[in-house]
């Protein structure tokens, strides 16, 4: 073999081996990314920006975790709020305390609430219980931009042990909302304050739930 054959088939392979490489590459980054494609659900969206290692329907956390982790009634920033399955949340819900407020209000991370798939940040949860134990919410819904009549009730809190706010955002595609103020892209206009919405009743349409708490 002489030296110009050998120098060009070790080209060859090097240039067979940098393409394997990146076809395993390609391959990882799909893998990784393939929830963020098609779209975060509640329960690996709060999987991924807390320490919480926990499978199952979302109403099903509070049960999971009894024995692996501490659970609440306060709410602490870090830890899982997990909501109560209904007709028509069937899986129930599970969203991230991204901020305490005061006694009665939280700021949350969620995904799947408001638009199918989308994460949301920054958005407000009130207490509304009459012992102000948590056990009843109301979330701010960003597409009316109002908390609604919709009451939720929560099972409590899962603490994930270290007590931070959540984890940097996996996810870029953000649909963020807070109390008072709805942020896309284009930013939409809410109602005036103190004004009254038609669709405060809608907090939640039944499209929107069946598609939510997934695993």
């Amino acid at each position: 073999m002489t030296q110009t054959t050998s120098s060009f088939l070790t080209r060859g392979i090097r240039a067979l081996v940098v393409i394997a490489g990146l076809s395993c590459g390609l391959s990882v980054m799909s893998s990784g990314t393939a929830e963020a494609a098609a779209g975060w659900s509640c329960v690996p969206y709060a999987r991924s920006i807390t320490n919480v290692d926990l499978r199952g329907d979302a109403w099903r956390w509070w049960d999971n975790a009894s024995g692996v982790y501490a659970k609440g009634q306060a709410p602490k920033a870090g830890s899982v709020l997990v909501f109560k399955k209904t007709r028509q949340m069937s899986r129930g819900h599970v969203a991230v305390v991204r901020e305490v407020v005061s006694s009665r209000k939280i700021m949350i991370d969620h995904a799947n609430w408001s638009r199918d798939g989308k994460v949301e940040q920054k958005v407000g949860v009130i207490d509304v219980s009459p012992k102000n134990d948590w056990s009843k919410t109301r979330v701010w819904y960003g597409p009316v931009a109002d908390y609604g009549n919709t009451t939720y009730d929560t099972y409590g809190f899962i603490y994930t042990g270290g007590g931070d706010a959540p984890k940097a955002q996996p996810d870029a595609r953000l649909y963020r909302a807070s109390a008072g103020a709805v942020e896309e892209e284009a930013p939409r206009k809410g109602p005036k304050a103190g004004g009254k919405t038609k669709l405060s009743e809608k907090s939640l349409t039944d499209k929107k739930l069946r598609h939510m708490g997934t695993r």
